[in-house]
């Protein structure tokens, strides 16, 4: 008796442990995974200084920080590296988060304010695609003007009052006027709407650039002088609008490299002759054209 009772008793425990390894089983398999949760928080580039327009975002100037979502804007940047180096179309204060938007000015193409810096003025330009760099120029960009002029050249009569123009005389000249003018904003027309359905079956349209004569507005920050100098060009230039062309430069000339920051006066212009066709003969060695003097006979009375 005593044997068999052993016997039961194992065999109870080896059935004890059997049923406890398939509880376990059971309940794993049947445990449900749980779902995605929503994240909470989320890591936010902002800036730890005021970052001025136009400059590239240093590693310096920029940290993260973990943001609840429901204040964090949703075209924030979540690491430092995806910034640095990049140039900011609007100004940043201390604590703002770096978006999509602080990399692009918004909307390309359009204005939705202007800051305009204080003691300037925010002046307008017309420019197309071959004046005015492709119509690429954007919000934050320094730029150079450099206007054509073709001036009747006169000559007086015996007494003096009046005037003609002297035939033959080329009164071309080309000046680079005005340098260092920061881009406040730009205009573009809005893209052509689509007239009628594509064909299925047509090729596909090649990449590229479409040489449209395209238009673009270049809103420019310039003191009282310049200006009026704009101005003047706007209505003397020739051919007009295309006789005044905008130059892009590149936005380390305006960074001090001891600071970061932009200089107080930009940088020093540089002296240019301007152009005349004698200075292409005399400097560039442009061939002039022969003069042919033609003797014609005297009239008979």
């Amino acid at each position: 008796m005593k044997r068999s009772n052993r016997l039961v008793l194992l065999v109870g425990v080896f059935l004890a442990i059997v049923a406890f390894i398939g509880i376990l089983l059971l309940s794993g398999g049947t445990k449900q995974t749980p779902e995605n949760t929503v994240p909470t928080e989320l890591p936010t580039v902002i800036a730890t200084q005021d970052i001025p327009l136009g400059t590239a975002i240093r590693a310096d100037q920029v940290k993260v920080e973990v943001k609840p979502v429901t204040g964090r804007d949703t075209d924030a940047f979540g690491d430092v590296s995806q910034v640095v180096g990049k140039i900011v179309r609007e100004k940043v204060a201390t604590g703002a988060a770096i978006t999509a938007t602080t990399l692009t000015g918004g909307q390309v193409g359009q204005i939705d304010h202007i800051d305009c810096p204080p003691t300037q003025r925010c002046m307008a330009v017309q420019v197309d695609q071959v004046s005015g760099v492709g119509t690429v120029i954007k919000t934050g960009d320094y730029v150079d003007m450099v206007v054509g002029f073709n001036v009747a050249v006169l000559t007086p009569d015996a007494t003096g009052s009046n005037f003609t123009v002297v035939p033959g005389v080329d009164g071309s000249t080309v000046k680079l006027i005005l340098q260092g003018m920061q881009v406040m904003g730009t205009l573009l027309p809005p893209p052509p709407a689509a007239t009628q359905a594509q064909d299925p079956n047509a090729p596909a349209a090649s990449p590229g650039t479409t040489l449209s004569g395209q238009q673009e507005i270049v809103v420019l920050s310039v003191t009282a002088q310049q200006a009026e100098v704009i101005k003047f060009a706007q209505l003397r230039a020739d051919p007009t609008p295309s006789g005044i062309t905008l130059l892009l430069r590149s936005a380390q000339d305006f960074i001090d490299p001891a600071t970061g920051l932009p200089f107080e006066n930009g940088p020093i212009p540089d002296a240019t002759t301007g152009v005349i066709f004698k200075v292409l003969v005399d400097q560039y060695g442009v061939l002039p054209p022969n003069i042919v003097e033609v003797v014609l006979p005297t009239p008979k009375p």
